[in-house]
C-alpha cells in the first residue's frame, strides 16, 4: 500500500494525499494551529477509515453468511491523550445494521471477527484505545 501526501502552501494546513489506488483525499489543520478548516483533520481521517474498515468487515461476514442485510452505519466517539502523543484513548463503536430477519447472534458476531480478527485499523488503534462497541439492529 502507498500514499504520497503534499502540502498545498498556498492554502495554509492543508495536505492532499494520492492513495495507491489512485484516489485523493484531502485533510486540514484547526484554525488555532494554522488551518483553515477547509478539510477533515488527519486524526478525523484516521478515525473515519477505521469506521470504514470495520463496516467493510461486518457487512462481508453478513453478506457471506447468506443475510439479507440492506444498510451498515457505525458512529465513532473517541477519546485522546491530552499530551503529545496525543493518541486514541478510547473508541467507542456504536453499529446500527438494517436488514430483513437478521439474527442478533450473526451481527454480534460479525462485530465481535471484525475487531478480533480481520479490522487491521481497529486491531492496530487497540494498542493504545480501549476500543467498546454497540449495536442495533433494524428492520429493511
Amino acid at each position: 500500500m502507498e500514499c504520497t501526501v503534499r502540502w498545498q502552501a498556498d492554502a495554509g494546513m492543508v495536505f492532499t494525499a494520492e492513495t495507491g489506488s489512485g484516489h485523493l483525499l484531502a485533510m486540514d489543520g484547526a484554525p488555532d494551529g494554522g488551518g483553515r478548516n477547509l478539510a477533515p483533520r488527519p486524526m478525523e481521517t484516521v478515525l473515519a477509515g477505521t469506521g470504514g474498515c470495520t463496516a467493510y468487515d461486518v457487512l462481508l461476514i453478513l453478506k457471506r453468511g447468506r443475510h439479507a442485510v440492506s444498510g451498515c452505519e457505525v458512529s465513532l466517539r473517541s477519546e485522546r491523550a491530552a499530551t503529545d502523543p496525543k493518541v486514541f484513548t478510547r473508541i467507542h463503536m456504536h453499529f446500527v445494521v438494517t436488514g430483513r430477519d437478521l439474527p442478533e447472534a450473526a451481527v454480534a458476531r460479525a462485530i465481535e471477527l471484525s475487531h478480533e480478527k480481520y479490522c487491521s485499523a481497529s486491531i492496530m488503534l487497540a494498542k493504545t484505545a480501549e476500543i467498546t462497541t454497540s449495536h442495533e439492529i433494524r428492520p429493511a
